[in-house]
């Protein structure tokens, strides 16, 4: 059986056996969340958010069927949390699903909060915190869902768990409070400092030659997509976020923020030596490279202890990953045709009159409302079909029972960004090349799109290019959709489907620790998206964004104007003056005959002034340079 050395062990690779329950079973953990110290590329300690004293945190695992139990206690003292269960539909429980401010209140300080749900989705997901940006200070880890029936179970002996991820030095309290910023105007997001595997460097995975191993693979990172290869090996993958799909031979795959992949490796038939495994960040999305960034990260398929482990070979010109768009579900699920509710979205990127960058949805930036929208969903009677009460900065949109949505993604921007679709995983029909301006003005019809499109729930738009998604809304909730770029959901990239909700009064009911949670903490459980019960038409007092930059000038700029006006006018009549005046340079004597007469204090004959102008007449006089004094 495959092992790690314990020099090199990082809990986040576990063995994990095939282990197929007659019934299912309630699976329970209790996590007590606290602020721990680590350093795992060996170039910073740092707090860091661990789960009962240690990090990195524990892989979740549970079997399809199984009823899952997390009991949270938030020992952290200063920050509220949340956990969110990435991938996971929560069919039945979307009060369970973990985003602060939409399916409930954040978890403050010293309270107790449970996650109550039945799991019916095989496969790799994660979970992480899901409030004011904090899962990349710690708060993440992966979660495998097995499931006895997998079609593919005959094809592997072993499964590992791998996660990648990007690492930052610094807090993200600060580091968000200077993103969001008038001292940030172009909004570049702060760069890592670190690539990992399974939150750790120089990871080295012992293997046995002849064996085939399901690597479950997720990116745990907070901004980073990461190219990742296997040198000497080939892969096939089987699954993306929670989607099986027919086997597909690759050699490289691209993982951005929150997508995963499982995929199978045989390993060679000897043991003559180790093999490098490489993540590459792309570095396509980073403003700037600091100079002491190593975007890469190595791991080593180990077959022999007492052999060396080889530096990886460079990729020769760029990187060429496996085209997800080319996946074929197992299921073969057919295009979803002539969808009832069509949205278009915009991404932009633009400043507010504070100063900072934001990231909008058309022209809306989102901002967190007063009340969670799920519990407005339950407090509004009929007028929960009205996008009104969730307020204009959730940028709502209410979908029936059993619609096919199409959502059109339109890249206003020079960078890529993950979207990700909570409650569902979305047929992604379209994804244009870079470049290739709107959807709307591509020509492109359903006749162009695949029988059997692939699926998954995180999908990566390209730089100025556009996609096109669809789902059924099967599935009664609040559900977000977002960029999984964590500085954009900062910023604001966000809208928020609230999906069949006069049936959602009807089938869940919010537990008395939820409620607790936001008494806690003097949040309003009722009302509409600025609190109001008595008008849930009446928005006043909602949570809203800084206003737009003004057009044109205002007083204070007009003044500002007219102050640099006089003060040019004035440069230039003294720069006339004093190009007539005699323009033949000063003697030493000179010059110190005139700072004497002045009220100036002449300055010692030794003095770095007196020597500038000492030296001056006779370097005018080489031709040596201009000296100023």
């Amino acid at each position: 059986m495959a092992s790690i050395p314990a020099s090199r062990l990082s809990p986040l690779l576990l063995l994990l056996g095939s282990v197929a329950l007659a019934s299912a079973a309630t699976v329970t953990y209790d996590f007590n969340i606290t602020w721990v110290t680590a350093n795992p590329d060996g170039m910073a300690e740092r707090p860091t958010i661990g789960i009962n004293g240690q990090w990195p945190i524990p892989i979740i695992e549970a079997n399809v069927g199984d009823q899952l139990v997390v009991n949270v206690l938030n020992s952290l003292g200063d920050e509220s949390t949340s956990l969110h269960f990435h991938g996971l539909f929560m069919e039945g429980s979307p009060h369970m699903d973990g985003p602060s401010q939409v399916s409930q209140c954040p978890i403050p300080p010293g309270s107790s909060f449970t996650y109550n749900f039945t799991i019916n989705q095989p496969g790799t997901y994660w979970y992480h915190s899901h409030t004011r940006g904090q899962y990349p200070d710690g708060l993440r880890g992966p979660m495998i869902i097995h499931d006895p029936k997998t079609p593919f179970k005959d094809m592997y002996d072993e499964e590992l768990v791998l996660s990648v991820s990007d690492w930052y030095h610094d807090r993200m309290p600060g580091l968000l409070s200077f993103f969001m910023s008038k001292a940030n105007p172009t909004g570049a997001e702060p760069v890592p400092k670190s690539a990992l595997f399974n939150e750790t460097q120089n990871l080295e995975v012992l293997v046995k030659p002849g064996k085939t191993y399901l690597f479950r693979m997720v990116n745990i990172g907070a901004f980073a997509g990461q190219y990742v290869w296997f040198e000497g090996h080939n892969i096939t993958i089987l699954e993306v976020d929670g989607i099986y799909t027919q086997p597909a031979e690759a050699s490289m795959i691209y993982l951005s923020a929150a997508q995963r992949c499982s995929f199978l490796l045989t390993t060679r038939n000897d043991t003559v030596g180790n093999f490098p495994f490489v993540a590459s960040m792309d570095t396509t999305l980073f403003d700037k490279l600091p100079e002491e960034l190593n975007w890469n990260v190595t791991g080593w398929l180990v077959y022999d202890k007492k052999e060396p482990l080889p530096e990886p070979a460079e990729i020769p010109g760029d990187f060429e990953p496996h085209d997800d768009m080319t996946l074929v579900p197992w299921d073969n699920q057919t295009l979803y045709t002539n969808p009832d509710q069509s949205i278009s979205l915009d991404v932009i990127m633009d400043n507010l009159n504070d100063g900072a960058n934001y990231a909008f949805f058309n022209n809306i930036t989102y901002v967190s409302p007063k009340v969670p929208t799920l519990y407005t969903v339950l407090s509004a009677g009929d007028l929960a079909t009205d996008p009104a009460v969730y307020g204009e900065y959730t940028h709502p949109f209410v979908l029936e029972k059993d619609q096919v949505v199409e959502i059109i993604v339109n890249n206003l921007d020079s960078g890529r960004h993950p979207f990700h679709l909570h409650g569902h995983a979305f047929q992604a029909v379209w994804r244009s090349e870079e470049e290739a301006g709107t959807f709307q003005d591509s020509g492109v019809t359903d006749a162009d799109f695949p029988k059997t499109p692939m699926r998954r729930d995180t999908f990566v738009l390209y730089p100025d290019g556009n996609v096109v998604l669809r789902f059924k809304a099967s599935n009664p909730g609040v559900w977000l959709f977002h960029c999984h770029i964590e500085w954009h959901v900062q910023s604001g990239l966000m809208a928020t489907f609230v999906e069949a909700p006069l049936a959602l009064q009807k089938t869940i009911e919010i537990p008395k620790d939820h409620l607790a949670a936001c008494a806690a903490d003097g949040f309003p459980t009722k009302g509409n998206a600025a609190g109001n019960t008595a008008d849930f038409l009446d928005l006043s007092g909602q949570n809203a964004p800084p206003g737009p930059v003004v057009k044109g000038f205002t007083t204070r700029g007009i003044i500002a104007l007219a102050f640099s006006c006089l003060s040019g006018i004035i440069g230039v009549i003294v720069i006339a003056w004093y190009g007539f005046a005699d323009a033949s340079p000063e003697t030493y004597d000179e010059a110190r005959a005139r700072i004497a007469e002045s009220d100036l204090v002449a300055p010692a004959i030794d003095s770095p002034v007196a020597q500038r102008v000492e030296t001056a007449p006779a370097m005018r006089e080489s031709g040596a340079g201009t000296v100023s004094t």
